[in-house]
């Protein structure tokens, strides 16, 4: 059973820095997707970061060059560092898994991908 939980989120002032945690089990599949979906209230589910299973990564032109997203095979673990954080940032932050095929954020959304975590909340305040 693929399980993803994430963790890390909080409230932060603007300009700030967080670390978002994805602890993930049961895949098995050597070939998948993952993903950092945010969704902030009354606005739909929008991809930022994704890496694939052979580290390749990929970011909305929004977040880059402040978003960094990682993958830790032996800690079975996929981070989203965010930095200079902006209020615009407050959201539900999710973590997504899709096995068996290399998807990208250009030509996906959120409904391409099966596997879902619960969300941890962030919050930017000026």
């Amino acid at each position: 059973q693929v399980q993803l939980v994430e963790s890390g989120g909080g409230s932060v002032e603007s300009g700030g820095s967080l670390t978002l945690s994805c602890a993930f089990s049961g895949f098995m599949y050597n070939t998948y997707s993952m993903a950092w979906f945010r969704q902030a209230p009354g606005k739909e589910r929008q991809g930022v970061a994704l890496i694939h299973s052979d580290d390749w990564t990929e970011y909305v032109d929004s977040v880059k060059g402040r978003f960094t997203i990682s993958k830790d095979n032996g800690k079975a673990t996929v981070s989203l560092q965010i930095n200079s954080l902006k209020p615009e940032d407050t959201a539900t932050y999710y973590c997504a898994a899709e096995f068996g095929r290399y998807l990208s954020l250009q030509s996906v959304d959120y409904r391409d991908f099966h596997h879902w975590g619960q969300g941890t909340q962030v919050v930017v305040f000026a």
